[in-house]
């Protein structure tokens, strides 16, 4: 299979996949953050919450579950209270002759539902009058998560409740209904998750010609990859759209290609570039969101860099959490389920590419 389609598979399968079993979004008591000196107690304080997880999860031998946190959960409800302040912002702005026009909010990737609870209170509280004209819409793929998310505001006070919630239990990229009206579109620390394809090109051809990786499995139960010529239509299409950027591909720079012709020369020399991963998937929510959101407004948040990542470019982190210990990997080509697998984002790109689409 395709690497997007292996990744997909990993990540999100309702049998084994990782955040379908294992994921376990870590989302503590509000943090005092004017009685915290400095980032290096911030962190401190941070692992001290984590090894109370830990153990909880220890002393019920779930050692396997994997803990991670957002900042819409650390920074709550400050972070959230931002978005929602720029949403108001937008909104004002280009209603001004109508003050009372609909605010419509879609999420996608809600985790806990925490930052739907922050954006509506936020407005609840500074701007009322835009309240009672504010529907906030969840599209969530997984279905333990979305129960969750209806269940938040059950433990809330009555008068601390929303009312104009709904939460759609499917794939946004399942989505076929067209929504005509003005919405704003909030994907916060989704897209790092989103399969990407991965292509090296071919220096035996001139110019050097990109081919798609899959994944195969040998007798043993081994993942290894394999470099076939690019037949896949999203990927052909985000080579396409990138194209028409100011963007050409980082592998192809002057710099990159002289190294190349170089090594060419030397005995056992490889024929193909070093990797290069492509946010095929993040394209295709662009397409998605012009064809059924075509009024809408776009809010990201995410990495922009990583850290230990596998070799590549804009290659991602591959890890696990063991008793504790987060453990990172080399390869994506690991047992499907037990790794997140995550990527940055060059955002200079991806916008170049969402304007395009």
């Amino acid at each position: 299979m395709l690497v997007r389609d292996f990744i997909d598979d990993s990540l999100y399968n309702p049998h084994y996949g990782y955040f379908s079993k294992k994921a376990y979004i870590f989302s503590p008591e509000d943090i005092h953050f004017n009685e915290i000196r400095d980032e290096y107690a911030f962190q401190n304080h941070v692992s001290d919450l984590y090894r109370e997880i830990d153990g909880e999860l220890d002393d019920r031998n779930d050692l396997s579950r994997q803990v991670w946190h957002t900042p819409t959960e650390l920074f709550k409800p400050y972070y959230g209270y931002a978005i929602a302040n720029r949403i108001v912002t937008e909104h004002r702005q280009t209603n001004t002759n109508n003050p009372s026009a609909p605010l419509t909010i879609y999420e996608i990737g809600a985790g806990n539902g925490t930052l739907m609870l922050n954006i509506l209170d936020y407005i609840k509280q500074h701007a009322s009058d835009l309240y009672p004209h504010t529907q906030f819409n969840i599209i969530e793929i997984s279905g333990k998560l979305a129960e969750r998310q209806s269940e938040r505001q059950d433990f809330r006070q009555a008068s601390h409740r929303h009312e104009k919630v709904a939460i759609i239990n499917k794939s946004i990229f399942e989505w076929d209904e067209l929504v005509e009206e003005p919405c704003f579109f909030v994907a916060m620390e989704v897209i790092d998750n989103f399969s990407h394809d991965l292509i090296r090109y071919s220096h035996t051809t001139t110019p050097p010609t990109p081919v798609q990786a899959i994944v195969l499995t040998d007798e043993d139960g081994e993942y290894t990859e394999a470099y076939e010529p690019i037949t896949d239509p999203l990927l052909n299409r985000y080579l396409h759209t990138r194209s028409l950027t100011p963007y050409p591909p980082k592998l192809l720079s002057p710099r990159l290609q002289t190294l190349q012709k170089l090594r060419t020369y030397l005995p056992l020399a490889p024929n193909l570039s070093p990797p290069e991963y492509l946010p095929t998937m993040c394209f295709r929510l662009f397409e998605k969101l012009r064809d059924k959101f075509p009024r809408h407004r776009l809010i990201i948040s995410d990495f922009s860099e990583l850290t230990e990542t596998v070799e590549g470019i804009d290659a991602p982190v591959v890890q696990t959490r063991y008793k504790g210990t987060m453990v990172p990997c080399s390869t994506y080509l690991v047992q499907p389920g037990w790794f997140d697998i995550f990527f940055p984002t060059d955002f200079e790109v991806m916008k170049a590419v969402y304007e395009v689409v």
